[in-house]
């Protein structure tokens, strides 16, 4: 229904589609006019943390497009409009993810799948079959791995009522960290997304092993291609989460 809707203004729908993308696209042009006077950053040039950027604003954007409503799950818990969607014959899931269904997202995913491409083709890599595969794999986990916190941050809703920007903090922030090298980040930030919350597993670790690059604190090369097994870890004690929280849901009691 909301697809319909968007669709039926057509300019309409192109015009957001276009300004989504160009929102998005301004955070790598400061990163772009930041490289006309600096060679590398943190040891990375232009085409890496290219590729990192668009690695993390494709996996983000894929996540958001499909679950980024859920973040008004504390606003129907507030209101009780939570309580129409429990006596329909769907998932109460499906209806949070579906609910004002913003199909124009996909500018952002389209801008980073851009910005990934042009990194891809300028780095100084020898795309062998496995980093070739590993690319596309490193986008869909970590939009797994995104999806599982947006849905984490959903359930958290159910305790704290309104958590929002809690959430907001690992995935927007999440990604706009991602988008940069770990070499720039402090030894503990950069142990926390790797063993704690592991967003590393998003795009840097795959994409130290596509550059070339060791991987932190000593991990094996393979730990490259682990991304789609953490992103199921995460994703079952985020349902699990979910499901606590829907079943222990009272209403808003007014």
């Amino acid at each position: 229904m909301w697809v319909r809707s968007t669709l039926a203004y057509r300019a309409s729908f192109a015009l957001a589609l276009v300004g989504s993308a160009l929102t998005s696209a301004l955070d790598f042009v400061g990163i772009y006019i930041m490289f006309t006077h600096i060679d590398a950053l943190g040891g990375f040039s232009l085409p890496e943390v290219a590729l990192l950027y668009g690695t993390a604003g494709a996996a983000l954007g894929l996540a958001d497009l499909l679950l980024g409503n859920t973040d008004r799950v504390g606003a129907r818990i507030r209101d009780g409009s939570l309580d129409t969607m429990l006596v329909r014959p769907v998932p109460v899931f499906a209806q949070v993810a579906a609910d004002r269904f913003a199909l124009r997202r996909l500018g952002r995913v389209l801008q980073g799948a851009a910005v990934t491409a042009w990194g891809a083709a300028h780095v100084d890599v020898a795309w062998t079959a496995d980093k070739v595969l590993l690319l596309p794999l490193t986008v869909l986990a970590g939009t797994a791995i995104f999806a599982a916190v947006f849905l984490a941050g959903a359930a958290f809703q159910f305790v704290a009522g309104d958590a929002a920007e809690v959430q907001n903090s690992f995935t927007y922030g999440g990604a706009t960290m991602l988008q940069y090298p770990p070499s720039v980040f402090g030894r503990e930030m950069v142990r926390g997304v790797v063993f704690v919350v592991p967003l590393a597993f998003v795009n840097w670790l795959p994409a130290l092993y596509l550059l070339g690059r060791p991987q932190p604190f000593g991990l094996p090369w393979w730990t490259a291609f682990l991304s789609p097994f953490v992103a199921l870890l995460v994703l079952a004690p985020a349902a699990v989460a979910w499901r606590a929280g829907l079943r222990s849901y009272r209403s808003t009691g007014s």
